[in-house]
């Protein structure tokens, strides 16, 4: 039998037990809350008197639903995410909100930083916030409206689009004056720029130079560097040969800072993708148009030929 109106609990002790339940920790709870840790325990405890029933089982700093207080958190939680969503939507129509976008340090530096001026002519009263980061993070709870990953298809969520795949090819500055590499023999001559990403070994000239059946090749030297955008500078500045992500560097391409140096055969198209993820399905209207903006933009990524 439901609850009358004027049974309900007060919001506080349904916002404490939910706080708690969020974190899984009362002292954490309380700093989101800005209360003291006794605080949020004094409205635990009244919720679960006013039940009858415990809500969490708590030993030495750990708390864990019972199942009474694990059915209570999913709607519970659920419904004061819908009451925080709607709240932030009334109050961002008396004031701008930027639309946050992240993506990793390399999509932001080397393809989205570069697009983004055509976005503010287009849409001139949108602020954008851009994060740039390599960690996967988690949009919602971290207030991002819009994030572009780079993943396999089995591992995005449910939504996300895809943008565009990815193919490998070598790319260097002309001033090195490289036109091509018929045989692994000419790569003694060659200094290698390096992306050490241990996770994604594919990216890698190990396993690109295996792929083309070079894998004894010998480089002069290698360089290595911790982010792909810094692979990137340095074959701008003639300082070797880089594994060029053709989508990722297709302006620099265009434009002939880089030169995409001929191979026999190419290696193909990769398993992973760039995808857009938008946190909300039903977004305010400036998280709409930027989506839209980076799908169009997207669409136009263009593959010169090999040189």
């Amino acid at each position: 039998m439901p609850f009358q109106l004027v049974q309900l609990s007060s919001l506080d002790s349904i916002r404490g037990f939910v706080a708690a339940g969020r974190r899984m920790s009362i002292t954490l709870a309380a700093q989101d809350l800005c209360l003291t840790q006794s605080a949020v325990s004094r409205q635990i405890h009244a919720l679960e008197k006013l039940l009858g029933v415990k809500l969490f089982e708590r030993s030495y700093r750990a708390i864990a639903f019972t199942p009474e207080g694990e059915r209570l958190f999913r709607c519970a939680d659920n419904a004061l995410q819908q009451l925080q969503d709607v709240m932030g939507d009334l109050c961002a129509t008396h004031s701008i909100r930027p639309v946050t976008l992240t993506a990793s340090i390399g999509v932001t530096g080397l393809w989205l930083l570069p697009r983004l001026s055509r976005f503010q002519m287009l849409h001139p009263g949108v602020d954008i916030r851009v994060s740039a980061n390599n960690r996967l993070s988690d949009l919602r709870n971290e207030g991002i409206d819009l994030a572009i990953r780079y993943a396999a298809s089995s591992s995005v969520p449910p939504g996300a689009k895809r943008l565009f795949g990815e193919s490998l090819a070598p790319v260097a500055s002309p001033s090195l004056g490289i036109d091509g590499l018929r045989n692994e023999r000419e790569f003694a001559k060659l200094t290698l720029l390096e992306f050490d990403d241990s996770d994604h070994p594919w990216l890698q000239w190990r396993d690109w130079l295996g792929v083309m059946g070079w894998g004894e090749a010998k480089p002069r030297a290698f360089l290595h560097f911790n982010q792909y955008d810094l692979v990137i500078h340095a074959a701008l500045a003639g300082q070797g040969v880089a594994l060029g992500r053709r989508e990722l560097i297709s302006p620099l391409l265009d434009d002939g800072r880089l030169r995409e140096i001929s191979v026999p055969r190419d290696a193909g198209q990769g398993s992973h993708a760039y995808w857009l993820i938008q946190a909300e399905e039903r977004a305010r209207q400036d998280v709409c148009n930027v989506a839209k903006w980076i799908e169009q933009e997207a669409r136009g990524v263009s593959l010169p030929s090999s040189a």
